[in-house]
């Protein structure tokens, strides 16, 4: 697939109950299938503390797409890949430990904020297990002025525990 309407896209992706690795790479695979989708890039395979949550280490990655869904459309499959997958989201927990989390984390340039979903992704910028994956993706990237990799050494700085594994 490609058009002249190809958006640039990146979706973080993260497990930490069951086999979180298997899942990840399950899930690129599904995503790579979907209609007027094309996976073009994946990040190595990074295993985090959990942050803000409980439970397992997880395991994460990014992953960078080209598509002519619009953001609403991907949103929908994403969720839907995740519910295929055995994601369970239990009333009132926050970031409670899952079998799949997709996270679309921005989608070409678009800004926008609604009650479903906020692009690009608000909380991006503070997470290592999102922003060392995503420079790998995307290495000439910026957010908020500053380089992916930059942003990302500063949180691990900070004490956020990130290991890169290797391939997805």
């Amino acid at each position: 697939m490609s058009c002249a309407d190809d958006v640039v896209t990146f979706v973080a992706l993260g497990a930490n109950l069951g086999d979180g690795a298997a899942a990840l790479r399950a899930a690129v695979q599904a995503i790579d299938a979907l209609p007027l989708v094309r996976v073009v890039a994946r990040s190595s395979l990074y295993r985090t503390a959990p942050q803000q949550s409980s439970g397992p280490d997880y395991w994460n990655a990014v992953i960078k797409l080209q598509t002519a869904q619009s953001p609403d459309a991907l949103l929908d499959a994403l969720l839907r890949i995740e519910s295929s997958m055995g994601r369970e989201r239990p009333s009132g927990a926050i970031n409670a430990p899952r079998t799949l989390d997709l996270d679309l984390l921005m989608y070409g340039t678009l800004r926008r904020q609604t009650p479903v979903l906020t692009l690009p992704h608000p909380r991006m910028v503070q997470r290592a297990f999102v922003l060392a994956p995503l420079a790998e993706v995307w290495p000439e990237g910026t957010l908020e002025g500053v380089a992916a990799a930059e942003l990302a050494a500063r949180r691990i700085a900070e004490g956020q525990r990130i290991e890169r594994l290797g391939p997805l």
